[in-house]
C-alpha cells in the first residue's frame, strides 16, 4: 500500500509495524514487495527506516528492504546496524552476502559479533565460499560460546581445515583453534556437524595431536586435548569418524602428551582449583581417563 502511493514519504512507515509480527530473517513477502516497487524508492525507504526508526520493528523492515537490493554503497550502514547482531544479524548477513565485497564486509562483522549474531554471520560467510576470510575462520571463528556448535563443522568444511592443518602455514593459533573445533564437533549433535559426519576427522585428529606434542603446555590446550581424548575413548569409534585401530592409536597419542611431566607440572600449577571448570573436569574427564596429573595427587604424591 505504501509503495502504491507515489508521494508517500518513508516517515509514514515509522510507526506502522508496532502490531505486526516482523520476522528477523529473510521473508519472501517483504522481498516481493521490494521487488515490485521502484528500486530507488525501495532503497531510500530502507535507508531512512534503518537510520531514523525509533523501534526495532521498523528498523528491521528497513533492513529487509536493503537486503533485497545489492547496492555496495549501503555496506557501511548495514554493517553498523548489524553490530546489534542478535536482532539484526540474520538480515545484515543476507544483505551483505548479496553485495560485491560482501565477504570482507561479513568478516568485519564476524570479528565484532557474539552470541546468535556470530552464528548468523559466520554461517553466511561459510555459505558463500571463503577466500579473504579463510585465515581468520581457521584461527578465530570459535570464541568459546556454546552456540559455536551450530557452525563449527561449517567452518571446518568451508575453510578446508584438513588441508590447512597439514600444510606449511601452521602456527599456534591454527593448532589451538583446530583443537577447539574438534572438541566442539565431538559433542554438538543436534546443533551442527559432528566428527561422525566430517569425512577428514581421523586425519585432522592425527595432525592435531602431532602438532600438540610440539607446543608449550597451557591449561586451555590441556583441557581441549583431554576432552577430545575422553570423547574418543568413551564413544564408539565411528562416532569420531575413525576405525577402532585409528581411535585407539589417537587416544594413546593424546594421553602420551597429557601425561608428560611438563604438561602435568603446568596443569597442577595453573589450573584454578576453585573454578567450576576444575570441579567438572576432575570429576569427569580426568577421572575417566585416569590422567596422571590428577591421579598422582589423589595417590598423595607431592605437587
Amino acid at each position: 500500500m505504501h509503495f502504491g502511493k507515489a508521494d508517500a514519504p518513508p516517515s509514514e512507515l515509522a510507526d506502522a509495524f508496532h502490531d505486526v509480527d516482523v520476522p528477523i530473517h529473510h521473508n519472501e513477502h517483504i522481498a516481493a514487495a521490494a521487488l515490485r516497487a521502484d528500486r530507488q524508492r525501495v532503497r531510500q525507504t530502507g535507508r531512512w527506516l534503518v537510520r531514523h526508526s525509533t523501534d526495532r520493528c521498523s528498523a528491521t523492515v528497513g533492513l529487509a528492504l536493503l537486503a533485497a537490493d545489492w547496492a555496495e554503497e549501503d555496506i557501511p550502514l548495514i554493517q553498523t546496524i548489524g553490530l546489534l547482531s542478535d536482532r539484526f544479524g540474520p538480515l545484515a548477513a543476507e544483505a551483505l552476502r548479496r553485495r560485491r565485497g560482501g565477504e570482507e564486509a561479513l568478516l568485519w562483522l564476524a570479528q565484532r559479533a557474539a552470541g546468535w549474531g556470530r552464528v548468523y554471520v559466520i554461517e553466511a560467510l561459510c555459505g558463500r565460499g571463503v577466500y579473504a576470510s579463510r585465515r581468520w575462520l581457521l584461527r578465530h571463528a570459535c570464541d568459546g560460546d556454546y552456540l559455536n556448535g551450530y557452525f563449527a563443522g561449517q567452518v571446518a568444511t568451508a575453510a578446508h581445515l584438513h588441508e590447512a592443518i597439514v600444510g606449511t602455514d601452521v602456527d599456534d593459533d591454527l593448532i589451538d583453534h583446530t583443537g577447539r573445533l574438534l572438541k566442539i564437533m565431538a559433542d554438538c549433535g543436534g546443533m551442527g556437524m559432528t566428527l561422525q559426519h566430517y569425512p577428514p576427522a581421523s586425519a585432522v585428529l592425527a595432525a592435531h595431536v602431532a602438532h600438540l606434542g610440539r607446543q608449550a603446555p597451557t591449561v586451555s590446550r590441556y583441557v581441549d586435548a583431554a576432552v577430545i581424548a575422553d570423547h574418543l575413548a568413551d564413544k564408539a569409534p565411528e562416532r569420531s569418524g575413525c576405525t577402532t585401530e585409528q581411535r585407539d592409536h589417537l587416544v594413546r597419542k593424546y594421553l602420551a602428551v597429557l601425561d608428560r611431566q611438563d604438561w602435568c607440572d603446568m596443569v597442577r600449577a595453573d589450573f584454578d582449583p576453585d573454578s567450576d571448570c576444575y570441579s567438572w573436569f576432575t570429576g569427569n574427564v580426568a577421572a575417566r581417563l585416569q590422567l596422571r596429573a590428577f591421579t598422582d595427587l589423589t595417590d598423595g604424591d607431592d605437587r
